[in-house]
């Protein structure tokens, strides 16, 4: 399974289409619950290539309530019980100047890689570093204000992304002494239509810290792997020429899927592409199956593609059609294309 994804990355597929197809915690419950599985079963079951480690900690405070290691609270009480809502900011005007990161927490990200790679599956194995920078930065700063920090108060934008990328590089120095095969980033830059901010502003104050942590990965030999929602095409370019390897997620509801792989095909490898907003949960079993041919047959031509839902699989779609989408790319990853 591992030199499947890479020859993927590679753009030398043979016709075996490496694929992922994870869950919320929510609906991994369900649908564990009618396959007769335990949860940590279904990763095995389901098939998948690739297998990620998160760097980042953090523990549940009381009931629904989730703090990171930053400090960072999460309220998880109501819908969203992955991820949440932040309560409260910890970086402000007055404080700034002396905030520090955390210490990274060396032992952890080893007993993390080790554990990684100590598993017995053989599928491509990525350290992960969740909420890499701009994510974390609104998470500290408060979105709104890191927003306007951008071109009010440049100087505590700065600050606040320099001790996240410092505290970044530490983890990266641990995590690729060890044989991973790749390290996978973290932050959503992008809305439906366009990028959260503008362009100029990503390439002024995103861009130089990606790529300090770009070159650090590749100059390890290892590959770059980036996962942003939304529509960021026009930092694509921007992000081939500092080193991206493989872009995640792609959605079919923002992307012109043949236009991207015509303009970006050829440099970047494309995991995802199988909407969870749109497709997942309304689609009939055949409308499900000929919208995944489709994406594969324009996606995969000349390699470079990672069949998968667009973000994990949530609650509203059928166990059903989590069933047939498994079903049906298994026989693209093990036959060589479909039956």
């Amino acid at each position: 399974m591992k030199q499947t994804v890479i020859s993927a990355i590679r753009h030398k597929q043979s016709g075996e289409i490496p694929y992922n197809v994870e869950l919320t915690s929510e609906k991994r419950k369900a649908l564990c619950g009618e396959l007769c599985i335990t949860e940590k079963e279904y990763f095995t079951w389901a098939g998948n290539h690739i297998e990620k480690s998160d760097y980042n900690t953090g523990e549940y405070i009381r009931s629904g309530y989730y703090e990171d290691n930053f400090g960072v609270i999460w309220n998880r009480s109501g819908l969203d019980k992955d991820i949440g809502i932040v309560e409260g900011r910890l970086v402000n005007e007055e404080n700034y100047k002396s905030y520090r990161c955390p210490d990274v927490d060396a032992q952890f990200v080893k007993d993390t890689t080790e554990n990684l790679l100590g598993g017995k599956l053989d599928t491509l194995k990525l350290g992960k570093i969740s909420m890499t920078l701009f994510e974390r930065a609104w998470s500290l700063r408060g979105m709104e204000e890191l927003l306007m920090d951008f071109y009010l108060n440049p100087k505590i934008a700065e600050h606040l992304l320099d001790q996240i990328l410092e505290y970044n590089m530490k983890i990266l120095e641990v995590a690729l002494t060890y044989e991973i095969d790749g390290i996978y980033l973290g932050d959503d830059f992008g809305a439906q239509t366009s990028l959260i901010m503008s362009p100029d502003t990503w390439r002024e104050f995103i861009k130089p810290r990606y790529k300090i942590m770009f070159d650090k990965i590749k100059g390890r030999g290892k590959i770059t792997a980036l996962h942003s929602c939304g529509n960021i095409s026009a930092i694509l370019g921007d992000l081939i020429e500092i080193g991206l390897d493989v872009y995640q997620t792609v959605q079919p509801e923002i992307y012109d899927l043949q236009a991207l792989k015509t303009g970006f095909g050829k440099d970047l490898c494309f995991w995802g592409a199988i909407s969870t907003q749109r497709l997942l949960p309304f689609a009939t079993k055949r409308e499900l199956v000929d919208t995944v041919n489709k994406t594969i047959e324009i996606m995969a031509e000349d390699g470079g593609y990672i069949a998968s839902p667009t973000h994990q699989v949530p609650g509203d779609v059928s166990n059903e059609n989590i069933l047939t989408l498994i079903d049906l790319l298994k026989s693209y990853a093990y036959s060589a294309g479909k039956k």
